[in-house]
C-alpha cells in the first residue's frame, strides 16, 4: 500500500550536517504518521524522531534533541530528517517508517507500531 525509499545518507566528519529524505509511493501519505529510526552494528533499532500526520506535533529521542529536526511535505509525499552537529555515535543505518492513523495529531515511537518501512540509508560520522 505504501512504499518508502530513503536517500541522503553518506560520510561526513563529526560536526557536519546531513539531510535525509523519505519518499513515499503516494496516494495516502497524508494519512500516515512518520518516524525515523536507526540501527548501529551490534545494537537494536532505536527511535530517533517522529512527526504526526498533519505535521503539527514532533518528538525526539533525548540523544538527538537540539541537533536533529524532523519535517514533512505532504504535497510532495516526503518526510525529512535534518541532522546537524553529527557525532560518531550517530553512525548507523537510518530507516523511515509509516503508521496509518485516523488521528492527525498522534505520535508513534515504537518500531512495532509502524506499518511500512524503507530499505534504509547509511550515515557515517567520522572523528
Amino acid at each position: 500500500q505504501v512504499q518508502l525509499v530513503e536517500s541522503g545518507g553518506g560520510l561526513v566528519q563529526a560536526g557536519g550536517s546531513l539531510r535525509l529524505s523519505c519518499a513515499a509511493s503516494g496516494r495516502t501519505f497524508r494519512l500516515y504518521a512518520m518516524g525515523w529510526f536507526r540501527q548501529a552494528p551490534g545494537k537494536e533499532r532505536e527511535f530517533v524522531a517522529g512527526i504526526s500526520r498533519s505535521g503539527t506535533t514532533t518528538y525526539y529521542a533525548d540523544s538527538v534533541k537540539g541537533r536533529f529536526t524532523i519535517s514533512r511535505d505532504n504535497a510532495e509525499n516526503t518526510a525529512y530528517l535534518q541532522m546537524d552537529s553529527l557525532k560518531p555515535e550517530d553512525t548507523a543505518v537510518y530507516y523511515c517508517g509509516a503508521k496509518f492513523t485516523t488521528d492527525s495529531a498522534r505520535l508513534y515511537s515504537v518500531s512495532g507500531q509502524f506499518d511500512y518501512w524503507g530499505q534504509g540509508t547509511q550515515v557515517t560520522a567520522s572523528s
